[in-house]
Formats: C-alpha cells, structure tokens, sequence
C-alpha cells in the first residue's frame, strides 16, 4: 500500500497540489524595486556630495564630479563589493532609467525661436561640426579596434551632448553597460579639461568674448562644461555659448532616430541571413522605435518650451531636476567603469579622445571665424 500510494504521488494522481499560498506571485509585480533600492540610495548619495563639491569649487560641474565619484566608489576597498553586489540592480536602474527622464528635462531648455536667433550660417555651422566629429570619431575608432558600440558612442558624445547624448543612443542601440560606462568616462574626462585648457586660448587665438562663447558652444561636449568654460570670458560669451550648444542639444532625436533606424535594419538583415522564416519575425518583433518614447517626451519638451506657457519657477525647478536626474544617472554609469579593463584598451581609448578632441576644436573654430 504504501508503494501505491508513493507511485501514485509521484504520478500525481493521489496527492493534491500544493496550495496557492505556497507560491504568492504579489512580489513579481513590483519588478526588482525592493533590489534596486540599495543601489538608488547609494547614488542618492553620490548627487549629494557631487553637489557639495561643485558649491565648494564651482569650476567643477556637477555632472562631472557625479562620473569622478561613481568611478571612484567602485574602486574604493570598502565599498566595491557592494557596488557590484547588491547596489548594482539600482545603481544600473539609474543609469538608465533616470537618464532617459533628464534627457526629457533637457528639452525644456531648448527654444526654437532660440535656434532661429542664432542664423542660418551658425545652424549651418554647427550641423557641420556635428557631421564631421561624428563621423570622424566612428571611422578612426573602428580603424582602432575598440569594442562593441565605442566608437559609436564615443561619437555620439563629443559630437552631441557628452553623456546624456551617450545615455540616449546606448538605450536605442541596445549597447553594453561596460560599453556605455567607458565612453562616458572618456567624455567627461576630456569636456572637464576643456575646462581648464580652452580659457588659455582664447586670447592667442584672437577670439572676441562672443566668438570665443560659440567656439567653446561648438566644441564642450556636456552642457555643464560648456558653461563652466564659457563663464570664464563673461556674460556675452556664455550667452553665445549656450545658445550654439542648445543648437547641437536639438540634433539629439535625429540622431537617435537614425541609430535606432540603423539597429532595425541590421537585424532585419541579420534575420534574413539566417534564412528563417520564425527567427525574422521574432527580430522584426523585438525592433526598436524610430524614435524612442523619451526622445518623443524630450521634443514635447522643446515644443512646451517654445510656446513659453512655463513660468520662470517651474522652469528652473525643471532645470534643479534635471542636473539631479543626470548626476544620479552619471553617478551609475560612473560606477561601472572597471579600471583595469580600461588599461587594456587604455592607449587606444585615449588616442581616440585625443583625436577626436583635434578635430572638434579645429572645426569649430574655423566654423566660427568663417560665419563672424
């Protein structure tokens, strides 16, 4: 009997099921917060002390110190571990998905009455300088071997925005996070010497206040550098400044858009490559948007904008989230640089920055003394 009853068991013809309690599904529905939460405070953490050390040194974007201090958090003895441990689930939550909520925010400092101001010989500079980084950048980092999505990147950064641009096209290319952090390290790195090297040049190179302002407009890749840098020659620099970076802000969702477009087709190719017939409709299923929802959401932005219905307090309460969004953002990018990892391809990584930095400056500055 009791064979019986244990074959019945195992054929599961006897013994009931276990009861539903046993397998509550109710923490399946807030997936993976209670695990991001330690990783979300620890960035809280690294805004608050990037914000104390841009009040202590105001040469110091915050937004820079972000990426120093998440680097350096996930290097520090005492602390690695829990870096890659259990904060890593929201410390990533926070590269990403308050990435794509500051580079929403973002929009709300661009006006298209703005751009039109500048002139159509600055719009046309500008595109030009954008153009030629790009594709200047991609070409001599694939010439170079650096892996993965680097040298798109890369690209992206110095000729965009620096790391909300990098943050915005990694989401629609689907890059590697190591990918994403390496090449955020290496803009920021060079956009804060920038900092320091570019108010050295400007009287040798026989710039105005406003030429030098659209030349470090054209040239600094994240926002907070550009003002950072543009400051140091006064009001009527920073404001020319300002105004020829927001025109390369604007060039963002085409960019988006066109990886986002090259990645579709890609793996439509790849699907057809493979010559079957469920595998390309699975990768047709998994394409990503033309235009992703928070590029869609950073357009709305620069439409509220240029309608100018927001008051001067909502929009620099916008502009205070924005810069904590990205730090925390930057913050989580930072923390997943590997520094022996990027020894390796140190040189190659640094030959690239070097270069690319050349020709931003070069065409820039050439740019703005052919449209003064």
């Amino acid at each position: 009997m009791t064979l019986t009853e244990n074959n019945g068991r195992a054929a599961g013809t006897t013994s009931p099921r276990p009861a539903p309690a046993a397998t509550p599904a109710t923490p399946r529905r807030i997936p993976g917060l209670p695990r991001s939460l330690p990783g979300l405070a620890l960035a809280a953490c690294g805004v608050a002390v990037a914000e104390a050390v841009h009040l202590l040194l105001p040469a110091v974007p915050m937004l820079t110190a972000a990426v120093v201090l998440g680097i350096t958090a996930a290097h520090l003895p005492w602390l690695r571990h829990r870096v890659r441990g259990t904060a890593r689930p929201g410390l990533t939550l926070a590269g990403k998905r308050l990435m794509r909520l500051g580079v929403v925010l973002l929009g709300l400092k661009l006006s298209l009455d703005d751009v039109l101001g500048l002139g159509w010989a600055t719009v046309l500079m500008v595109l030009a300088v954008v153009v030629a980084t790009f594709f200047g950048t991609l070409w001599l980092g694939r010439r170079l071997g650096l892996r993965g999505d680097q040298p798109l990147l890369i690209a992206t950064g110095y000729s965009i925005c620096g790391a909300s641009a990098i943050g915005a096209v990694s989401e629609a290319s689907g890059s590697d996070e190591e990918d994403v952090a390496t090449s955020v390290a290496l803009v920021t790195l060079c956009g804060t010497l920038a900092i320091a090297v570019l108010p050295l040049l400007h009287q040798p190179l026989g710039l105005d206040d406003a030429q030098f302002g659209r030349w470090v407009g054209a040239g600094v890749h994240d926002v907070g550098q550009v003002v950072a840098t543009a400051q140091t020659a006064g009001p009527a620099a920073l404001g020319e400044a300002v105004l020829v970076k927001l025109m390369r802000v604007a060039l963002l969702a085409p960019l988006v858009a066109a990886v986002a477009l090259a990645v579709r087709n890609r793996r439509r190719a790849d699907a057809a490559g493979a010559g079957a017939g469920a595998g390309e409709g699975a990768a047709a299923g998994k394409r990503p948007p033309l235009l992703p929802l928070f590029v869609v959401g950073f357009l709305a932005m620069v439409v509220v904008r240029t309608t100018g219905v927001l008051p001067t307090a909502a929009l620099d309460g916008a502009r205070e989230a924005q810069e904590l969004l990205l730090a925390a953002a930057l913050f989580g990018l930072g923390s997943a640089v590997h520094l022996p990892t990027l020894v390796r391809t140190g040189g190659r990584v640094a030959a690239l920055g070097l270069c690319s930095w050349v020709v931003i400056a070069g065409v820039s500055y050439a740019g703005v003394l052919l449209t003064t």
